[in-house]
């Protein structure tokens, strides 16, 4: 058998591994052996095996995502959820739709400080739906725009996905930090902007709350600083050639001890949960990465990956359709693999066919992330949809997600103006380093 067909013929194999529910870092590495063994020998596919193993153990880019996670997971615990409730509050709840506009604007920051979309909608969720009960909100309303508005976490820095991303493709994850930021405004603004919209043609879907003075809503500004301050460390650190990103990391893990310890929330018992959390992610996130490179190094043998490339560059003269197939293709992978899954199964091929066609791998960086974050609020996975329904079990999931369908619609719109507009990406990083 040719090296093509071996290629293939594994393909074919680690999709039917899949589908029978083996774990994915699982299939990639056993499928992976198997197809060295065959083209090679069994001596060779271990020391090759042991190889990347090494290589992925000392990734320097890598060694910040156990920290980011366990800032995150640290951060969780401070109570800086309950402070950008309350300010943001303030200024937003007492307009129709003020709560949900609050959740919004809540999620994009706490997002920024946890990095993990699924702690930010458990979060969201438990403080915004008793005062959104409160408030009689309409519950596709106001589970949709908790369960959307934690898709935020992930592409607003610093993001665990755009880590992955780095250390796969080797771009430089300052530049993917800075590039997340104006989509992740732009998005955030477009979310806010529709329930202002809807809730100004039907106020009854979402009642404004309590009104407060200028001088209240000035007062609750201070709330922002603990959140603020912690970006500002991260991402100014980084830009500011003040750190690198594994030392910013670092400094803004020992910025949130110092937060927690201030306020008191730091205890024996929320550092062994906190670390147990960083050590059970960060773990099953290296071993994916593991099997995604030696699946990859082995795929590069059978020269399939150029053989994929030359056949899908050829199939069309516009490089706008090709990303076009490209977003449906995620849009399809979104429906029946999880994040990391995603990213790793599509990155061997579909990275060096877009940067043969020009485009920047910092811009296709935060194009896929966003596709994965369509992904947490569709069916049949949705795992924002399913984390808002645990936290309101009252409320069917078929509620949630016709209540996330409008939200996934405008990622949409933004994601297709990020293709025509690439610059939306691009233009930060680019004024950072003049």
């Amino acid at each position: 058998m040719n090296p093509e067909s071996v290629g293939l013929l594994a393909m074919a194999c680690l999709l039917i591994l899949i589908a029978l529910r083996v774990p994915i870092a699982i299939a990639l590495i056993a499928v992976g052996l198997l197809g060295n063994v065959y083209l090679q020998s069994f001596e060779s596919a271990i020391v090759q095996f042991q190889l990347v193993s090494w290589e992925v153990a000392s990734n320097f880019v890598l060694v910040t995502l156990p920290i980011f996670v366990w800032m995150g997971a640290l951060a969780q615990t401070t109570g800086l959820g309950k402070d950008l409730f309350y300010c943001f509050n303030r200024w937003f709840g007492r307009i129709p739709g003020g709560l949900a506009i609050t959740s919004i604007s809540c999620s994009a920051t706490f997002g920024a400080v946890t990095g993990s979309s699924v702690a930010t909608v458990t979060a969201m969720g438990k403080m915004l739906m008793p005062e959104m009960r409160r408030y009689g909100y309409n519950q596709r309303l106001a589970t949709g725009s908790i369960a959307a508005a934690g898709v935020l976490a992930i592409l607003i820095p610093p993001s665990i996905p755009l880590v992955f991303y780095a250390a796969w493709t080797e771009t430089s994850l300052g530049d993917l930090f800075i590039a997340g930021i104006i989509p992740g405004i732009l998005l955030a603004l477009m979310f806010g902007l529709y329930v202002m919209i809807r809730c100004k043609l039907k106020p009854e879907l979402a009642p404004g709350g309590e009104h407060y003075s200028v001088a209240e809503r000035i007062k609750a500004l201070p709330k922002l600083l603990p959140a603020l301050s912690l970006m500002l460390i991260v991402l100014g650190g980084i830009y500011g050639g003040y750190a690198t990103p594994t030392e910013a990391a670092g400094i803004g893990l020992a910025w949130v001890f110092v937060i927690a310890l201030f306020r008191g929330r730091l205890s024996a018992m929320i550092l062994k949960e906190s670390l147990g959390q960083s050590v059970s992610l960060s773990g099953n996130i290296f071993l994916l990465f593991l099997g995604g490179v030696f699946f990859s190094r082995f795929m590069a043998q059978t020269d399939v990956t150029q053989f994929l490339i030359e056949s899908i560059a050829g199939w069309s003269d516009s490089s706008f359709l090709i990303m076009l197939a490209l977003l449906l293709l995620y849009l399809v992978l979104g429906a029946v693999l999880d994040t990391f899954g995603m990213i790793i199964l599509t990155l061997p091929f579909v990275f060096p066919l877009v940067t043969s066609l020009g485009y920047d791998p910092v811009w296709f960086g935060i194009f896929i992330v966003m596709m994965i974050e369509l992904s947490l609020i569709t069916p049949p996975i949705g795992i924002n949809v399913f984390v808002m329904q645990r936290v309101a079990p009252d409320i069917p999931l078929t509620t949630v997600f016709k209540g996330a369908l409008p939200f996934v619609v405008i990622s949409l719109v933004m994601v297709l103006l990020l293709l025509i507009f690439p610059e939306i990406a691009l233009w930060l990083p680019g004024q950072m380093k003049d």
